[in-house]
Formats: structure tokens, sequence, C-alpha cells
């Protein structure tokens, strides 16, 4: 015996099929507003971080593209300040070209100390997987294993006094920058 054929030809199904999948695409958005609108709730707070001001360098005293040590937010938490040359995303002074980074990769938290090239104006490779970070971006990823940029602190010039401010991205090893 043959096998019968269908009465349905494959565009029906398929619009049959468009049709059950909107349907319940629909259905299923109500569910997803729900956590939207939650988080405009009176109960719910948003959490900022309060960083310390704290004056890190001199524009007058950097030498371009030899980095000075700081260490900021917190005592442990080794960073860097560097004079580009060029103007850069986050940058301060006359220029636009003084800017501050995390020494730890975003990847694993490996140390970057004596990485910087002035060349390219880029922090890496790392010593542990490659990362190269772009200052001139943000510390933008360039290559490597990392997902992320590297943490920038945020600067501010005050006259020939040059302050770190906060941070933009989270310090490896951290739940908090400070």
């Amino acid at each position: 015996m043959a096998p019968k054929k269908s009465s349905q030809s494959r565009r029906d199904f398929l619009k049959s099929s468009a049709v059950v999948a909107g349907g319940l695409g629909v259905l299923a958005f109500p569910v997803g507003l729900d956590r939207v609108f939650d988080a405009f709730s009176p109960g719910v707070q948003l959490l900022s971080q309060s960083y310390t001001e704290s004056m890190i360098g001199k524009v007058s005293a950097l030498v371009e593209g030899e980095p000075v040590d700081f260490r900021y937010p917190q005592e442990e938490q080794l960073s860097f300040l560097v004079k580009l040359g060029t103007p850069a995303t986050g940058g301060v002074g006359p220029e636009q070209d003084i800017v501050a980074f995390s020494y730890l990769s975003s990847h694993m938290g490996c140390p970057l100390m004596g990485l910087y090239n002035k060349e390219h104006k880029m922090l890496g490779p790392c010593p542990c997987h490659y990362s190269r970070f772009d200052l001139s971006k943000g510390g933008l990823l360039i290559l490597g294993q990392a997902t992320q940029s590297l943490p920038q602190i945020t600067l501010e010039a005050r006259g020939d006094e040059i302050y770190a401010t906060g941070v933009t991205g989270l310090i490896y090893g951290y739940a908090s920058n400070i």
C-alpha cells in the first residue's frame, strides 16, 4: 500500500508554524515586561560607589611615554598614569592625552607592569594570555583572551594637578573597586 499524500502543502505548514510561533511570542512578551517594570518599582534602589579623590601627579612632571605608578582606588591596587602624546578617550590635560589605567589585566588579573608600548600607545602583551589594550581608546582590547576593556581611572586636571576621581570598569579580583 502506498503512503497517503498530505493535503497540506509545505508552504501552508510553514505559514501555520509562523502563526503559532508568533502567538507564543505575543503571549510571552508580558511576562518579560514584569521584570522591566520591577526595576522601576519604588522599593528598588540603585547602588552607586563613591570614590575618594586623590592627587596622583602633575601635568608639568609627566614625560611623554613614561608611565608613573600610583595606588588607586585602594592602597593595594596598582595603577599607572601616562601622557600618550595624542588625544585619548577619557584624556585630560591641555592636549587631552593624559590617561590612567589599572595594571591588572581584565582577563585573569595578570600584572601588566613594564609592558607599556610607547610606539603603539598600548599595554601588553599580557604575560599570561597575550591580551593587548589600546590606551588611546579607553583601554579597548586589541587582541587576546580578555573580553572587557582595561579598567580606566577617571581623571580630572585642575591647573597643574591631576586627580583620580573614580574607575570605569571592575578591577579584576574585586567584587567592588572600593
